[in-house]
């Protein structure tokens, strides 16, 4: 085979996968019109349309769907044999490309970037932080992170640190007007966010205390799925909201806002980092885990 016949699969293989031009030529390192051409250079050469192609989507023909199926498998014993080679440097080298929630990935990611980059010159991370669902084989990543471990069928979960914990924050212009809550059943006279999953469900307040859980479901006027636009509303003064305590904490140690009924706090939840279980686990995704789990 051909070095150029071997680039054109890898190049369909790409497209096939992101169901992207854009996104396969990211992955590739090169131009969207390169993949372009190498893919249309493929159909030629073969004589059938493996896409089909519109101005917003891509998707696979039949006889694109039953190649991709027997190209992925070697693809990947490919990526796995070059990643074979890591043994053999001092750090592992490549890119590791992570998914993870816009509300959680500055107190998870944040602070091992750095140390992560600078103990591993040859790794390159590409974080997307998103609170939309994501399909992390459809897009392409090699792993994602999310709360809780309710995972879809072919994923490994791996808890990860640092455990995160919710807060009750108001400001104190909201306080002027209001009493102070001392227990979860005191938020039934108050002003609060309601706080929504990426998929628009609502999700409750939940406390526990003595062993004992209680969950409170606010009916307020505004709703939420983002932790940073929670904290504003908090600022406004118009509303409590329940966010992610290390979100809230420079402002409550600041004084713009006051955190309440901090001993019914919720237990900390555990973040997980998922990927699929058949899929080969790089060095670089392997030294990321194991600062995520340190």
């Amino acid at each position: 085979m051909r070095a150029t016949d071997l680039s054109e699969l890898a190049a369909f293989v790409a497209v096939a996968r992101h169901r992207s031009f854009r996104r396969a030529s990211e992955e590739r390192g090169v131009t969207a019109s390169a993949i372009s051409h190498a893919v249309s250079s493929l159909e030629t050469r073969v004589g059938i349309r493996l896409l089909n192609r519109t101005t917003r989507s891509v998707s696979l023909t039949d006889a694109g769907a039953m190649l991709l199926a027997q190209l992925s498998p070697a693809f990947d014993e490919i990526g796995s044999a070059l990643d074979a080679l890591n043994r053999f440097r001092d750090t592992p080298f490549g890119k590791v490309r992570i998914n993870a929630p816009n509300s959680v990935a500055p107190f998870v990611l944040g602070p091992v970037m750095g140390p992560l980059i600078q103990q591993n010159p040859n790794l390159e991370l590409e974080i997307v932080a998103t609170d939309r669902l994501v399909d992390i084989v459809d897009e392409g990543f090699d792993a994602g992170i999310r709360l809780g471990e309710s995972l879809r069928a072919g994923m490994t979960a791996v808890k990860i640190k640092p455990r995160l914990r919710f807060s009750v924050v108001g400001s104190p212009a909201y306080f002027k007007t209001h009493r102070v809550p001392h227990t979860p059943a005191d938020l039934q006279r108050h002003v609060c966010v309601r706080n929504l999953y990426p998929s628009g469900a609502a999700y409750a307040w939940t406390f526990s205390r003595h062993g004992k859980t209680i969950e409170f479901e606010p009916t307020g006027p505004i709703s939420l799925d983002d932790h940073e636009l929670m904290v504003d509303v908090a600022l406004s003064g118009v509303a409590l909201a329940y966010v992610w305590e290390a979100r809230a904490r420079p402002e409550v140690v600041s004084g713009r806002l006051v955190e309440c009924l901090a001993p019914w706090s919720a237990p900390e939840e555990w973040l997980y980092l998922y990927y699929p279980t058949r899929k080969h686990i790089s060095a670089g995704l392997r030294v990321v885990i194991d600062a995520l789990r340190a």
